[in-house]
């Protein structure tokens, strides 16, 4: 399974400047903010969420956490975490917990923690434990159209 072809030709009919990058296999965000040598503030990783039934995707940096008190308050609906039973039909092209955080290419809602918009550049997973993609933040909010929130908390 390779980067997601809808991903990578909505980036191109967008025409904004990404790289794609390869690397040795990662299971968690921090492994990928490691490997690509990547602060843990700029890496930009996916949580689905459960709102009232409705599947959101929050966006968050890699270092960081959902506070669910908080993503109640900045959806106004009770949220609860998501299992991989509840999302992993929606990413057919993606392998599990490797989505794009572009929620909009799977008809999702999409999400971004506050402190994610001050980063110059992200980099985020590409639908598979060895890709991933690094464009420039601005760029991403422009694509995905996300509601900004302040909805998680640095873990120490």
């Amino acid at each position: 399974m390779g980067v997601p072809a809808r991903l990578i030709e909505f980036l191109d009919q967008s025409k904004v400047r990404y790289e794609v990058l390869h690397h040795p296999e990662a299971f968690t965000a921090q492994e990928l903010a490691a490997i690509e040598h990547v602060k843990g503030r700029s890496h930009a990783k996916v949580v689905m969420v459960k709102a009232d039934g409705d599947l959101l995707m929050a966006v968050l940096p890699a270092d960081h956490r959902v506070d669910l008190e908080k993503l109640d308050k900045a959806t106004g609906r009770k949220t609860a975490l998501a299992t991989e039973a509840d999302f992993k039909a929606l990413f057919p092209d993606c392998a599990v917990g490797t989505m794009p955080p572009f929620g909009a290419l799977y008809g999702v809602a999409g999400y971004v923690d506050a402190s994610l918009s001050e980063a110059e550049r992200i980099v985020f997973e590409a639908g598979t434990h060895s890709d991933a993609i690094k464009m420039r933040y601005a760029d991403y909010e422009r694509l995905a159209k996300p509601t900004v929130a302040d909805f998680a908390v640095k873990m120490s």
